[in-house]
Protein backbone atom coordinates (compact mmCIF):
# COMPACT_ATOMS: atom_id res chain seq x y z
CA UNK A 1 0.00 0.00 0.00
CA UNK A 2 1.57 3.28 -0.71
CA UNK A 3 -0.24 6.73 0.24
CA UNK A 4 0.02 10.11 -0.99
CA UNK A 5 -0.25 13.16 1.52
CA UNK A 6 -1.04 16.57 -0.40
CA UNK A 7 0.15 19.40 1.54
CA UNK A 8 3.03 16.93 3.51
CA UNK A 9 4.76 20.16 5.07
CA UNK A 10 1.66 21.52 6.50
CA UNK A 11 0.51 21.31 10.41
CA UNK A 12 -1.55 18.46 10.00
CA UNK A 13 0.72 17.12 7.06
CA UNK A 14 4.36 16.15 8.99
CA UNK A 15 2.82 14.19 11.75
CA UNK A 16 1.20 12.40 9.60
CA UNK A 17 3.63 11.60 7.83
CA UNK A 18 6.07 11.10 10.68
CA UNK A 19 3.32 8.37 12.10
CA UNK A 20 2.47 6.42 8.77
CA UNK A 21 6.33 6.37 8.59
CA UNK A 22 6.43 4.47 11.96
CA UNK A 23 4.37 1.95 10.37
CA UNK A 24 6.52 1.43 7.87
CA UNK A 25 4.45 2.70 5.47
CA UNK A 26 5.01 3.81 1.81
CA UNK A 27 4.63 7.30 1.52
CA UNK A 28 4.98 9.89 -0.96
CA UNK A 29 4.70 13.36 0.58
CA UNK A 30 3.55 16.02 -2.13
CA UNK A 31 3.83 19.80 -1.59
CA UNK A 32 4.96 22.93 -3.99
CA UNK A 33 8.36 23.13 -2.80
CA UNK A 34 9.87 19.40 -2.48
CA UNK A 35 13.04 21.20 -0.99
CA UNK A 36 11.21 22.11 2.51
CA UNK A 37 10.55 18.46 3.10
CA UNK A 38 13.95 17.59 3.88
CA UNK A 39 13.04 16.24 7.42
CA UNK A 40 10.39 13.93 5.53
CA UNK A 41 12.96 12.07 3.22
CA UNK A 42 15.19 11.79 5.93
CA UNK A 43 12.34 9.25 7.69
CA UNK A 44 11.90 7.43 4.13
CA UNK A 45 9.08 9.51 2.74
CA UNK A 46 9.06 10.08 -1.08
CA UNK A 47 9.13 13.64 -2.21
CA UNK A 48 7.22 15.16 -5.01
CA UNK A 49 6.27 18.48 -6.29
CA UNK A 50 2.45 19.14 -6.54
CA UNK A 51 0.88 22.14 -6.68
CA UNK A 52 -3.40 22.24 -6.27
CA UNK A 53 -3.47 24.49 -9.60
CA UNK A 54 -1.42 22.02 -12.03
CA UNK A 55 -2.96 19.11 -13.19
CA UNK A 56 -0.35 17.30 -14.48
CA UNK A 57 1.66 17.62 -11.50
CA UNK A 58 -1.56 15.74 -9.05
CA UNK A 59 -1.55 13.27 -12.46
CA UNK A 60 2.15 12.63 -11.81
CA UNK A 61 1.65 12.37 -7.60
CA UNK A 62 -0.95 10.12 -7.62
CA UNK A 63 0.42 7.50 -10.07
CA UNK A 64 0.52 4.53 -8.48
CA UNK A 65 -1.42 5.27 -5.12
CA UNK A 66 -3.45 3.54 -3.13
CA UNK A 67 -4.85 5.71 -0.84
CA UNK A 68 -4.81 9.41 -0.48
CA UNK A 69 -4.98 12.44 1.91
CA UNK A 70 -5.93 15.96 1.17
CA UNK A 71 -4.40 17.79 3.79
CA UNK A 72 -3.43 21.65 2.43
CA UNK A 73 -5.16 24.40 2.20
CA UNK A 74 -5.28 28.00 1.20
CA UNK A 75 -7.28 30.25 3.73
CA UNK A 76 -4.65 32.52 3.23
CA UNK A 77 -3.94 32.41 -0.09
CA UNK A 78 -4.17 34.74 -2.90
CA UNK A 79 -3.06 34.93 -6.15
CA UNK A 80 -2.88 32.26 -8.54
CA UNK A 81 -2.81 30.35 -5.18
CA UNK A 82 -6.42 32.03 -3.84
CA UNK A 83 -8.55 29.63 -2.12
CA UNK A 84 -11.05 29.71 -4.81
CA UNK A 85 -8.14 28.20 -6.89
CA UNK A 86 -7.25 25.71 -4.81
CA UNK A 87 -9.46 25.14 -1.87
CA UNK A 88 -12.71 24.62 -4.51
CA UNK A 89 -10.95 24.00 -8.03
CA UNK A 90 -8.02 22.38 -7.13
CA UNK A 91 -9.85 19.53 -4.53
CA UNK A 92 -11.97 19.15 -7.39
CA UNK A 93 -9.30 18.32 -9.88
CA UNK A 94 -7.71 16.25 -7.59
CA UNK A 95 -10.93 14.12 -6.87
CA UNK A 96 -10.92 13.75 -10.67
CA UNK A 97 -6.72 12.71 -10.88
CA UNK A 98 -7.67 10.59 -8.26
CA UNK A 99 -10.55 8.62 -9.35
CA UNK A 100 -8.91 8.25 -12.92
CA UNK A 101 -5.38 6.94 -11.25
CA UNK A 102 -7.41 4.37 -9.49
CA UNK A 103 -7.02 5.83 -6.52
CA UNK A 104 -8.87 3.27 -3.50
CA UNK A 105 -9.63 5.63 -0.67
CA UNK A 106 -9.93 9.69 -0.80
CA UNK A 107 -9.42 11.19 2.92
CA UNK A 108 -10.67 14.57 3.03
CA UNK A 109 -9.87 16.96 5.35
CA UNK A 110 -12.67 19.16 5.60
CA UNK A 111 -13.94 21.66 8.54
CA UNK A 112 -16.12 21.70 11.50
CA UNK A 113 -19.26 23.09 10.73
CA UNK A 114 -18.63 23.41 6.90
CA UNK A 115 -21.97 23.55 5.58
CA UNK A 116 -23.75 25.44 2.95
CA UNK A 117 -25.24 28.21 4.59
CA UNK A 118 -22.23 29.01 6.72
CA UNK A 119 -21.34 33.17 6.77
CA UNK A 120 -17.73 32.58 5.77
CA UNK A 121 -16.87 31.45 2.17
CA UNK A 122 -14.14 28.85 3.20
CA UNK A 123 -16.63 26.59 5.02
CA UNK A 124 -18.70 26.85 2.40
CA UNK A 125 -16.26 25.20 0.29
CA UNK A 126 -15.46 22.73 2.27
CA UNK A 127 -19.05 21.39 2.28
CA UNK A 128 -19.17 22.02 -1.57
CA UNK A 129 -16.57 19.78 -2.19
CA UNK A 130 -17.62 17.39 0.24
CA UNK A 131 -20.98 16.52 -1.67
CA UNK A 132 -18.46 16.71 -5.02
CA UNK A 133 -16.28 13.76 -3.06
CA UNK A 134 -19.66 12.10 -2.21
CA UNK A 135 -20.73 12.41 -6.13
CA UNK A 136 -17.50 11.06 -7.37
CA UNK A 137 -17.96 7.53 -6.80
CA UNK A 138 -14.62 7.31 -4.89
CA UNK A 139 -14.38 5.78 -2.00
CA UNK A 140 -13.62 8.42 0.86
CA UNK A 141 -13.90 9.52 4.48
CA UNK A 142 -14.39 12.95 5.82
CA UNK A 143 -12.49 14.14 8.65
CA UNK A 144 -13.79 17.76 10.20
CA UNK A 145 -11.58 19.15 13.01
CA UNK A 146 -12.01 22.94 14.81
CA UNK A 147 -9.16 25.20 14.73
CA UNK A 148 -5.56 23.92 14.62
CA UNK A 149 -3.90 24.54 17.71
CA UNK A 150 -0.98 24.90 15.66
CA UNK A 151 -2.37 27.86 13.58
CA UNK A 152 -4.75 28.98 15.84
CA UNK A 153 -3.84 29.21 19.13
CA UNK A 154 0.29 30.06 18.51
CA UNK A 155 0.84 31.21 15.16
CA UNK A 156 -2.36 33.74 15.52
CA UNK A 157 -1.63 34.67 18.97
CA UNK A 158 0.82 33.32 21.50
CA UNK A 159 3.98 33.63 18.92
CA UNK A 160 3.46 37.39 18.52
CA UNK A 161 2.99 37.82 22.12
CA UNK A 162 6.33 35.92 23.12
CA UNK A 163 8.40 37.60 19.76
CA UNK A 164 7.41 41.13 20.45
CA UNK A 165 5.43 41.11 23.86
CA UNK A 166 2.03 41.94 22.08
CA UNK A 167 -0.65 40.20 20.80
CA UNK A 168 -3.03 41.89 18.38
CA UNK A 169 -6.44 40.85 18.19
CA UNK A 170 -9.43 41.58 15.59
CA UNK A 171 -12.46 42.68 17.64
CA UNK A 172 -13.11 42.02 21.69
CA UNK A 173 -11.29 38.23 20.77
CA UNK A 174 -14.18 37.14 23.62
CA UNK A 175 -15.74 34.23 21.21
CA UNK A 176 -15.66 30.99 22.53
CA UNK A 177 -13.31 28.27 20.42
CA UNK A 178 -12.46 24.88 20.28
CA UNK A 179 -8.60 24.18 19.17
CA UNK A 180 -7.47 20.71 18.42
CA UNK A 181 -3.73 19.98 18.20
CA UNK A 182 -2.83 18.66 14.47
CA UNK A 183 -0.72 16.01 16.11
CA UNK A 184 -4.34 14.17 16.85
CA UNK A 185 -6.21 14.80 14.05
CA UNK A 186 -3.03 12.57 12.32
CA UNK A 187 -4.15 9.85 14.63
CA UNK A 188 -7.80 10.22 13.19
CA UNK A 189 -6.02 10.63 9.47
CA UNK A 190 -3.99 7.45 9.95
CA UNK A 191 -6.76 5.56 10.91
CA UNK A 192 -8.61 6.40 8.37
CA UNK A 193 -6.02 5.76 5.49
CA UNK A 194 -4.61 2.58 7.07
CA UNK A 195 -7.29 0.65 8.39
CA UNK A 196 -8.57 -2.15 5.38
CA UNK A 197 -12.60 -0.51 6.48
CA UNK A 198 -12.17 2.78 7.77
CA UNK A 199 -14.02 2.56 11.60
CA UNK A 200 -15.83 5.72 10.53
CA UNK A 201 -16.80 7.39 6.71
CA UNK A 202 -16.84 11.15 8.80
CA UNK A 203 -15.90 12.17 11.37
CA UNK A 204 -15.83 15.22 13.72
CA UNK A 205 -12.95 16.66 15.95
CA UNK A 206 -12.09 18.78 18.26
CA UNK A 207 -10.26 19.53 21.70
CA UNK A 208 -11.11 18.97 25.29
CA UNK A 209 -11.19 23.23 25.72
CA UNK A 210 -12.97 26.06 24.67
CA UNK A 211 -11.18 29.74 25.05
CA UNK A 212 -11.29 32.74 23.80
CA UNK A 213 -8.14 34.45 21.76
CA UNK A 214 -8.87 37.32 24.57
CA UNK A 215 -8.10 33.86 27.20
CA UNK A 216 -5.90 31.97 24.72
CA UNK A 217 -3.48 35.52 25.53
CA UNK A 218 -3.63 35.36 28.84
CA UNK A 219 -2.81 31.50 29.09
CA UNK A 220 0.23 32.87 27.35
CA UNK A 221 1.02 35.69 29.42
CA UNK A 222 0.54 33.84 32.93
CA UNK A 223 2.71 30.39 31.27
CA UNK A 224 5.66 32.53 29.91
CA UNK A 225 5.66 34.73 33.06
CA UNK A 226 5.04 38.14 31.11
CA UNK A 227 2.63 41.07 31.15
CA UNK A 228 -0.52 41.03 29.06
CA UNK A 229 -0.63 43.10 26.30
CA UNK A 230 -3.29 43.22 23.72
CA UNK A 231 -4.32 45.57 20.95
CA UNK A 232 -7.76 45.08 20.09
CA UNK A 233 -8.81 46.00 16.04
CA UNK A 234 -12.16 46.72 15.98
CA UNK A 235 -15.03 45.22 14.42
CA UNK A 236 -15.75 48.06 11.65
CA UNK A 237 -12.17 48.72 11.33
CA UNK A 238 -11.22 45.04 10.27
CA UNK A 239 -14.81 44.96 7.83
CA UNK A 240 -12.89 48.43 6.03
CA UNK A 241 -9.72 46.46 6.13
CA UNK A 242 -11.39 43.60 4.28
CA UNK A 243 -13.43 46.01 2.16
CA UNK A 244 -9.75 47.39 1.00
CA UNK A 245 -7.82 44.58 1.02
CA UNK A 246 -10.01 42.00 -1.10
CA UNK A 247 -9.28 42.45 -4.87
CA UNK A 248 -5.29 42.54 -3.92
CA UNK A 249 -5.21 40.20 -0.82
CA UNK A 250 -8.51 37.73 -0.43
CA UNK A 251 -7.17 35.84 1.91
CA UNK A 252 -6.61 38.87 4.53
CA UNK A 253 -9.93 40.21 3.58
CA UNK A 254 -11.40 36.79 4.11
CA UNK A 255 -9.65 36.67 7.99
CA UNK A 256 -10.99 40.06 8.51
CA UNK A 257 -14.89 39.47 7.34
CA UNK A 258 -14.60 36.24 9.83
CA UNK A 259 -12.77 37.93 12.91
CA UNK A 260 -15.32 40.28 12.25
CA UNK A 261 -18.44 38.72 12.40
CA UNK A 262 -20.39 38.94 15.67
CA UNK A 263 -19.88 36.09 18.38
CA UNK A 264 -22.91 34.10 18.06
CA UNK A 265 -22.44 34.07 13.72
CA UNK A 266 -21.56 31.01 13.77
CA UNK A 267 -20.66 28.54 16.98
CA UNK A 268 -17.07 27.09 17.07
CA UNK A 269 -18.00 24.54 20.13
CA UNK A 270 -17.21 20.96 20.05
CA UNK A 271 -18.55 18.99 22.64
CA UNK A 272 -17.63 15.22 21.61
CA UNK A 273 -13.86 15.53 23.14
CA UNK A 274 -15.15 13.09 25.89
CA UNK A 275 -16.45 10.51 23.35
CA UNK A 276 -13.52 10.47 21.09
CA UNK A 277 -11.00 9.39 23.98
CA UNK A 278 -13.15 6.75 24.84
CA UNK A 279 -14.02 5.47 21.60
CA UNK A 280 -10.23 5.66 20.72
CA UNK A 281 -8.48 5.28 23.75
CA UNK A 282 -7.07 8.34 23.31
CA UNK A 283 -5.79 11.30 25.65
CA UNK A 284 -6.28 14.89 24.02
CA UNK A 285 -4.15 17.53 23.92
CA UNK A 286 -4.96 19.90 26.41
CA UNK A 287 -4.68 23.46 25.47
CA UNK A 288 -2.65 24.21 28.61
CA UNK A 289 -0.24 21.47 27.63
CA UNK A 290 0.17 23.13 24.21
CA UNK A 291 0.72 26.89 25.47
CA UNK A 292 3.50 25.52 28.11
CA UNK A 293 5.28 23.27 25.26
CA UNK A 294 5.17 26.17 22.85
CA UNK A 295 6.67 28.29 25.69
CA UNK A 296 9.19 25.60 26.24
CA UNK A 297 10.72 25.81 22.56
CA UNK A 298 10.56 29.38 22.82
CA UNK A 299 12.75 29.78 25.62
CA UNK A 300 15.05 26.73 24.16
CA UNK A 301 15.37 28.79 20.79
CA UNK A 302 16.04 32.41 22.47
CA UNK A 303 18.79 30.57 24.79
CA UNK A 304 22.05 30.90 24.10
CA UNK A 305 23.98 28.24 22.62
Amino acid sequence: MKILVVGATGALGRPLVRALRERGLAVRAACRHPEAAADLAALGAEGVAADLVDRASLERACAGIDRLIMAAHAIMGRGRWCSEAVDDAGVRTLIEVARAAGVRRFVYCSALGAAADHPVDFFRTKHAVEQALRASGLPHVILRPSAFMEHHVHAFNGAALLARGRVDLIGPGTKPRNFIAATDVARAAALALVEDRPPFASLDLGGPDHASNAEVAALYARAAGVPLKVRHLPRPAASAIALLAGPFNPGLARIMRMFALPDDAYSERFDGAAALEARFGWRLTRLQDFVHDQVARHRAAAAPA
